[in-house]
Order: structure tokens, then sequence, then C-alpha cells
């Protein structure tokens, strides 16, 4: 008797409420009744849009890496460089964009780099990523006597220094202009003759001298409106300014609208020996004195 009483009120009390419920219907009464949370299907693919959004406009609009393929701008860079370059220091135009997207109309917000930035700009012939040093400006005159530079008829003061060694590596073979010398570990090293060059307004930066070259004589010439002139530190193995403009080789007078940044700091450095199945070797092979060095 028990169960069945039981079961007779539990049918009764669920008859009263659909009744209420319906008479609540009826009577424009709000429903109380809970609603069940919407499962957002969409939130993990909503927050990728904002990560892709967020690191597209970081690396448009203010850093981007860059790496450094080749020794001609020895010895501020070395082969194996990965580097930040500021984006806004010279405006904004296609290039800043990934894949040289052309929805950037000319170039806006622009600006001329100072004497002595070290710039990153597009090859005027291939239009691939190019590292050089800022030299010459709109209307500075070049020169290059005997391998020593001259910038509107005035010598840029060149003062020999310590030479400069780097390890031979995979990344980092020796020159026609190096001397070798064997470690007592085994290893070798690169030696060149460096010196130290101040420009008119105090700024200094280090450059290398194998010797007497044809490119240690080059100008006067004029550097026109919109325009720059660059070397690589690395004077007697860098295809820049004192050379046409041609498909991987030199790169003429360099126009402002292909400026894409000013280099700043060495976020990684690497001598090319890791191999990714031996990790251990990714810590061997960096060069962790280079790390966070500035430009």
């Amino acid at each position: 008797m028990s169960d069945t009483t039981q079961d007779i009120t539990a049918q009764d009390i669920t008859a009263q409420d659909m009744t209420a419920q319906q008479a609540g219907a009826a009577s424009g009464a709000p429903d109380t009744t809970p609603a069940k949370p919407k499962k957002k299907d969409d939130g993990f693919f909503l927050f990728l849009i904002k990560l892709v959004a967020v690191v597209l406009i970081f690396r448009s609009f203010i850093f981007a890496p860059f790496s450094i393929p080749s020794e001609s701008m020895l010895p501020a860079l070395e082969n194996g460089d990965y580097l930040l370059a500021a984006k806004w220091p010279y405006g904004y135009s296609k290039y800043s964009l990934p894949f040289d997207a052309p929805l950037i109309p000319g170039r806006i917000l622009s600006g001329l780099p100072e004497h002595g930035d070290v710039v990153i700009f597009k090859h005027p012939v291939d239009g691939s990523d190019y590292i050089k040093r800022a030299i010459g400006l709109p209307g500075d005159t070049i020169e290059m006597r005997n391998g020593e530079l001259f910038i509107n008829d005035a010598a840029v003061k060149k003062e020999r220094i310590a030479d400069f060694a780097i390890p031979v590596s995979p990344n980092t073979s020796c020159a026609w202009g190096a001397a070798i010398e064997m470690q007592p570990d085994g290893s070798r090293e690169c030696v060149y003759a460096r010196f130290r060059e101040t420009l008119p307004s105090g700024r200094t930066y280090n450059v290398l001298d194998f010797g007497p070259t044809p490119q240690d004589n080059f100008g006067p010439i004029v550097v026109p409106d919109g325009h720059i002139f660059v070397m690589g530190d690395n004077r007697d193995n860098s295809q820049d300014s004192r050379f046409p403009a041609t498909p991987g080789g030199g790169v003429g007078m360099v126009a402002e609208e292909d400026l894409v940044g000013r280099a700043t700091v060495i976020m990684w450095s690497t001598d090319g020996g890791a191999e990714w199945i031996k990790p251990w070797t990714w810590f061997t092979a960096a060069r962790w004195g280079r790390i966070g060095s500035s430009l």
C-alpha cells in the first residue's frame, strides 16, 4: 500500500505543476525556469583569430624578425644572427605587411634613416630582404678614396683597432682577406683587420678592411632625393650601393619606399652546428654572448 500511495502522490504533484505552468503561460506571467547555458563551440577558434590578428599587427607595425644569411655586415652582424627590426622609424608601406600585401598605398608616416643606422630594405630588382648601413642621405656627396670614406668632401675618421676574430663554423668560412689561426683546442679562427669609423655626428661603428680592392675607389656621387646610399661593414665583401642593382648582387641607390625597418637587437645567434636529432647541439651551437646585443 505504501509504494502505491507514493506513486499516486508523485503523479498528482506532477500534474499540479504542469497545470500551474499552463496557467502561468495563459496569464502571461514570465517563465522562471532556468535556461540551460549555451555551449560556446566557437570559443577556441575566436581565440585563434584574435591571436593571429595580434601577431600580424605586432609584426607589421612594431617589430619583425629577420635573419642574417651572409657575412657582408661583419663584424657587427654574423651569419646565423636573428634580430628584431623596428618597423615604425621609416614609416609603413606594403613591405611592412606579410607577403608584401598591397593594402597600404604608397608610404605613410615616412621618415629617413640617420647616418649610421643599420637598415633593412627590399632589393630593388629581386625584392629580397637586404641589410646594410646607411651612409649617405639625399643631397650627400659620397666618395671612397683608397679605402677611406668621404661624406660631403670630409673624411670620416678611421682608426685601426684590435683584430676581429671569429671561429670557423658551418656558418663562418674565412674570406680571402682573413688570416687563419689554430687554437689550442684544435679549432680554427678567421682573423681580420678591424677599424673604427666615426661619423661627423659622433656615431661610431667597426668595419673590416682586407686591403686594396677596386671598390676602395668610388665616386664622388650625389645621393638623389628619395634615396639613401648604403654600405656593408665588411667593406671588401659587400655588394652595396657602390655596385649597380642586379639580381642577387649590388643594390645601387636604395629608394626610400623600399625601406622595411631599422635593426635594433640580436635575439638569437647560432654558428650553424645544431642538428635536430641531437638536442644538446641546440645549446652548444648558440653564440650566447651575442644574444641581446643592440645595433
